[in-house]
């Protein structure tokens, strides 16, 4: 009885022993086969649905600090690379039902590429119509029967469709140690270096209006104004069954992202004939962000006839230290879109730093209760204990404080076995990311603010595995802008209310579709003390987004399968003001991936062209700060696991 409840509820808290992940299975990565919904969900090189890390119902769970390895609470400087990260899901509305302390702007949860008892490993070879190229090596080497191994090694050289393009490689080590029955210690490291990373040009316009499309392929320079940076995660998972019912686990990481030389290219004054009053750049001293959190959580089950009843006691910890400022910047005078930049580089000088340290501790109760053909219900309720130390150049520490009451709860009614109905409201303690680039306090990490939302809708089983989810959702949340010196601070709020949907799963036997879409009504009200003109739309969100992916094996040649992805939104306002948008724009990519044995050992050949109509534009940095979006291209990869 246990297990058929746990199948549901624990599976999606203990990733490490319900869903094991594999080292060495990259010919086996399709995001529309794997993918549970249309909310969003990342394999290896593919990305789909209509929700990211950075943009979930109007808000970014990642600057929130909604990330999650395995269910447990992560605060990433930099993200976990694909040689060690199997997938990563995006989970609101019903999907996040069962992760204790559900979060108003959705989870990110990661899943960690474990290795295997037995020897084995992937070979990936990969390139795009840019000029990039490179090669992934990660597999599994199992030690003695309780230990294995496993290690990832990247190499690329990445184009970019601006012209820019770099050098970076990364390295990996995963252990996974089973000293005793109901126990698993997994150890990682990660690191990523990048070099020679040509710092593209962000284009700010004179007026209302959006700049001309630039060039495609071409980077005028400077050529010496390079990105270097290194970007490392380190952590341990481990699980512990004291008992039967009983499971206590552990999350505890560090991530550093350390800039060792940051760059900004800004034109500014972008006129429509392409011609620019400056080019302005900003070359940023070495920074570090360095971030050590984690999380300690009691699981406990108890079993009640048809009724399960998971019973949670976690104490989570972040310790996030952040360095940014001293910038010095050049004008290299007036410029044209497409003009070549050649002067020498200046001896810059930079100024002292400013500090940002956040200490968090959440100490949190969260239950989860199924009762079988009936429903659930889950509510959590949190006490978090947050300290925000900012020390800027000559000004005594500025320290803020902080001890809310965070909440949630949802339910979950079984109209019969085909259709469920839910309901949740979610308090949650979120941070704002950062300020723009072309902020006067740019890089500026924002303050922690209180957030809520609240959410209902309905899954219906349609047939065999085809799921169908419809919801609505209302969040509140800060609204952040430019004040009458260029700061970036809190200006309004923003309320976004609107409806989504995701249709998944095995039309036929050979046909996968994972389709999704939200509407959006999201609108801004002003502070009283806010100046300037602040339109009733935020900066950067489109008010629908539509999406498609197919995945089709084809009868007549084995191993064949052909793919294809549509995605439509809605214009963008991308100033204050909302005087200027973004068109809507029609992307669609064609693709197909060959599975075949080469020298008897498995291999994928995967072929997509993005964007076929070449559907060109921009998309917002910022408000009032535009970059361009790719052209038509083609990318591929040769997969093989030996």
């Amino acid at each position: 009885m246990m297990m058929r409840f746990g199948s549901m509820s624990l599976a999606l808290l203990c990733a490490a022993t319900a869903l094991p992940a594999w080292a060495q299975d990259r010919t086996e990565d399709n995001a529309v086969t794997e993918a549970e919904d249309a909310f969003g969900f990342s394999t290896g090189r593919e990305t789909i649905g209509i929700y990211n890390a950075n943009n979930a119902r109007g808000f970014s769970p990642s600057n929130a600090g909604n990330v999650r390895i395995e269910g447990l609470y992560f605060d990433p400087t930099f993200g976990l690379p694909s040689t060690i990260n199997t997938s990563t899901a995006i989970k609101v509305g019903l999907s996040a039902q069962g992760y204790p302390f559900a979060a108003p702007s959705g989870i990110v949860d990661q899943a960690l590429r474990r290795p295997d008892s037995k020897p084995g490993a992937s070979i990936l070879l990969n390139g795009d119509s840019y000029g990039s190229y490179g090669i992934e090596i990660d597999g599994s080497l199992p030690i003695n029967k309780q230990i294995s191994l496993g290690y990832g090694l990247t190499g690329n050289r990445v184009s970019f469709p601006d012209g820019t393009n770099n050098f970076n490689h990364g390295q990996a080590l995963i252990l996974r140690w089973r000293p005793a029955a109901g126990v698993e210690i997994v150890p990682f490291w990660t690191m990523y270096n990048d070099y020679n990373d040509e710092a593209g040009p962000f284009y700010v316009p004179a007026g209302n209006f959006l700049p001309p499309q630039p060039p495609l392929h071409q980077f005028n320079g400077p050529q010496w104004a390079d990105f270097r940076y290194t970007g490392t995660n380190k952590g341990v998972l481990a699980s512990y069954a004291p008992a039967k019912n009983w499971l206590v686990r552990l999350g505890a990481f560090q991530s550093i992202y350390d800039m060792k030389a940051g760059w900004t290219n800004l034109l500014l004054g972008v006129e429509p004939d392409g011609t620019a009053t400056s080019r302005l750049i900003v070359a940023d001293p070495r920074n570090i962000k360095n971030s050590l959190s984690g999380e300690f959580r009691v699981t406990h089950s108890i079993v009640d006839g048809p009724r399960l009843h998971v019973i949670h006691l976690s104490v989570r910890e972040r310790s996030a230290k952040r360095e940014y400022g001293g910038s010095d910047e050049v004008d290299l005078g007036p410029t044209r879109i497409g003009e070549t930049e050649d002067s020498p580089k200046p001896a810059f000088v930079f100024g002292p730093l400013s500090r940002n340290r956040v200490d968090q501790t959440t100490i949190g109760v969260a239950y989860d209760g199924r009762w079988r053909n009936v429903g659930e219900v889950s509510f959590g309720v949190s006490r978090a204990n947050y300290r925000k130390v900012t020390e800027l150049p000559g000004v005594a520490p500025i320290v803020s404080r902080s001890n809310p009451w965070l909440y949630n709860g949802t339910a979950a009614v079984n109209v019969s076995k085909a259709i469920t109905i839910y309901a949740g409201y979610a308090r949650g303690l979120e941070e704002s990311g950062v300020a723009p680039p072309n902020a006067a306090n740019r890089n500026q990490p924002l303050d922690a603010v209180l957030t809520e939302q609240k959410d209902a809708g309905v899954r219906w089983n349609v047939a065999g595995n085809v799921t169908v989810i419809a919801g609505v959702f209302d969040l509140k949340k800060p609204y952040f802008g430019f004040d009458a010196a260029a700061n970036y601070t809190q200006i309004g709020t923003t309320r976004s209310r609107g409806a989504e949907f995701s249709v998944s799963g095995n039309v036929t036997g050979r046909l996968n579709v994972v389709a999704g879409g939200y509407f959006l009504d999201a609108r801004v009200v002003r502070d009283a003390t806010a100046l300037g003109n602040i339109g009733p739309r935020p900066v950067g969100l489109a008010g629908h987004s539509l999406n498609m992916n197919l995945n089709w094996r084809t009868p007549i040649i084995e191993g064949l399968s052909l793919d294809a992805a549509m995605t439509q939104r809605a214009s963008i306002p991308s100033t204050t003001d909302n005087l200027v948008s973004i068109p809507s724009r029609v992307s669609v990519a064609m693709g197909g991936r060959y599975r075949f044995k080469l020298a008897t050992k498995n291999a994928t050949l995967r072929i997509q062209v993005a964007n076929l109509f070449d559907a060109k534009g921009f998309n917002s940095a910022g408000p009032g700060v535009y970059g361009a979006n790719n052209g038509r291209f083609i990318t591929g990869y040769l997969a093989i696991d030996i």
